[in-house]
């Protein structure tokens, strides 16, 4: 398994492509634009699944063209999913960018298991950013979208947003065996046992 990131846009959203290397099939975490970038972060692997870590427009936003070209499947949180139809839960309709809705394929749920050839992709629900926030875990890899950031955490203050379920998310995140390498949605990649030491966030709980 492999990983492969960009980072789009003003928000600078990272997305991030996994590879089972003996298949080349692919799932897209989080999927920001439509654009060469974007094409090229897939490249000539088999894309399979756009797997969203929550449904706030800046991780969407390609979602629905990505789908038509690729025929993959969109896969989100059961709570987050009216966000792919609505701009203004997704919070889009307060920003100048248009959203092109679309329907989930896959509704996930914590422990959930989406396999690419012989890579495992496990789904952990993490709420707090938004109601049905996920992250995924895949080898000694942890994607987290919003949940978690270098030193930090996601904003609650958004609606849907909790802060005691923000907490809990993070208290199941640091209660994780051994070591991950942590990609965020936003900002610099970090890993699972400095954010325990170092992450005052997570030392707390």
């Amino acid at each position: 398994m492999s990983v492969r990131m960009a980072t789009f846009g003003g928000m600078a959203n990272n997305c991030y492509l996994i590879v089972d290397d003996e298949s080349n099939q692919s799932a897209l975490v989080d999927c920001s634009a439509y654009n060469d970038t974007m094409l090229d972060l897939i490249g000539d692997t088999d894309l399979q699944y756009i797997l969203l870590t929550h449904g706030h427009y800046d991780h969407i936003l390609g979602a629905k063209a990505v789908k038509d070209k690729f025929g993959c499947k969109i896969c989100i949180g059961e709570a987050d999913a009216g966000m792919l139809t609505s701009a203004r839960y997704s919070l889009a309709v307060f920003t100048p960018f248009e959203q092109e809705n679309v329907e989930a394929d896959i509704l996930l749920h914590d422990g959930d298991v989406i396999m690419l050839g012989r890579t495992k992709i496990q789904v952990i629900s993490t709420p707090g950013h938004t109601k049905g926030g996920v992250c995924y875990i895949s080898g000694d890899s942890l994607f987290v979208g919003d949940t978690l950031f270098r030193l930090s955490y996601g904003r609650t203050d958004f609606p849907g947003g909790s802060w005691e379920e923000m907490q809990q998310s993070l208290q199941k995140l640091a209660a994780l065996d051994g070591n991950y390498t942590v990609y965020t949605g936003h900002e610099e990649t970090s890993t699972l046992d400095f954010e325990r030491k170092y992450n005052e966030f997570m030392r707390t709980l």
